[in-house]
């Protein structure tokens, strides 16, 4: 994994269990306007090896969290052969940052530049290059529905090695910030001009984040085990939850059942929690209705940013960092905000700094609410 908050699981387990945020004031991609955006700032791998269409930032990104699962990818593709291992992975970016240099290239010049292939922003690419990477033949595809790509590319990884199709799948997902991903929530008014603030009541948006977090999924025993998934599609609003939180249920009742545990099992939760008005007034309900106030729960993207793309998978490793043997304290992911709760949301029990369990939790689960009505849910056990 890689994101604002760390590159590998070592410094970023560190970063969110102190509640160190990752983000920061830039102008970079919002010209006249800084705001806190969760960018990356570690050195990315080149990819002047790679051909052209495969040269972005978001691949570098997802090159930097797949070498660091090289070894293990290694070791399954001898074992099952490369046809045997698939690719399915989430994003919404692709490379549409090369898209926007190139058109600002053609503005200026007439031309494209010879740095630029039509390919680079293909949602496709992604999965193409990783199957590049790894010289893989197995089944490659990707899933681009916003904010939910990276959860239901795990769920559909789970279902391919259910159905025999594969012996190993590459997974998650991977979003590079850009100036088009800002520019497009902001004019939904969705951006805040200060570090995210979920479930307060002085919420007021999403701080824009890249990542690229990406799982190697067998059906072979680990310490944690991806032991249910729910999926469901609202349809109630482009762009806005339906506030009843009904497909948001049946996602997470689905998860909880495929996984054969009762709500009140789940040791940590992290949310969706956006911290916009609409979406955490929903996810606070629902969380409050199926969870009560006693489950530990926390969002984290005032720590690495709304990847967007990348949240359901980024999430995903915050819940398998916790329940690893490295966390034998079971400190859990702190909830970062200013304290003053929206009385119109239920009382949540929400992680505060420092807060443990005393061992790694056995059971934690995370949610993904996307625009579209496109719902997602993980849970995770520990073997």
């Amino acid at each position: 994994m890689v994101s604002a908050v760390g590159n590998g699981t070592a410094e970023s387990a560190r970063r969110i269990f102190a509640g160190e945020a990752g983000t920061l004031e830039s102008s970079a991609f919002s010209p006249g306007r800084e705001i806190p955006v969760g960018a990356v700032r570690h050195a990315l791998p080149s990819l002047g090896e790679y051909a052209v269409q495969f040269q972005s930032r978001n691949n570098a990104l997802a090159l930097a969290a797949a070498l660091q699962i090289e070894s293990q990818v290694r070791e399954v593709i001898a074992r099952y052969g490369a046809h045997r291992v698939a690719v399915i992975v989430g994003t919404s970016t692709s490379g549409i940052g090369e898209s926007e240099v190139a058109i600002k290239h053609h503005h200026a010049t007439g031309a494209l530049p010879e740095t630029f292939h039509f390919a680079q922003q293909e949602l496709g690419t992604l999965a193409a290059f990783l199957a590049n990477v790894f010289q893989t033949s197995g089944p490659r595809y990707v899933h681009s529905s916003a904010c939910s790509s990276g959860a239901k590319a795990m769920a559909s990884a789970a279902r391919m090695l259910r159905s025999g199709l594969a012996d190993a799948v590459i997974t998650g997902g991977v979003d590079s910030l850009s100036g088009s991903t800002v520019a497009g929530f902001s004019a939904l008014n969705l951006v805040s001009s200060k570090r995210s603030n979920p479930l307060s009541n002085n919420r007021d948006g999403i701080n824009i984040g890249e990542a690229a977090a990406l799982f190697l999924m067998t059906r072979e025993p680990a310490t944690v085990r991806l032991s249910g998934w729910g999926e469901s599609s609202d349809g109630h609003h482009f762009s806005a939850p339906d506030p009843t939180g009904r497909g948001a249920k049946i996602a997470i009742n689905a998860a909880l059942s495929r996984a054969g545990v009762e709500a009140g099992s789940v040791q940590y939760l992290n949310l969706h929690a956006t911290g916009t008005r609409a979406n955490d007034s929903m996810e606070g309900a629902v969380v409050h209705t199926l969870f009560g106030d006693r489950v530990p729960v926390s969002g984290t993207k005032p720590l690495t940013g709304h990847t967007l793309g990348a949240a359901g998978a980024l999430e995903a490793a915050v819940c398998w960092l916790t329940m690893q043997d490295e966390n034998s304290r079971g400190f859990l992911p702190p909830h970062l905000w200013d304290g003053e709760a929206d009385p119109t949301i239920p009382p949540l029990h929400l992680v505060q700094p420092g807060e443990c369990l005393g061992e790694p939790p056995r059971v934690t689960a995370s949610t993904s609410f996307a625009f579209g009505g496109s719902n997602a849910a993980l849970v995770f056990g520990r073997e």
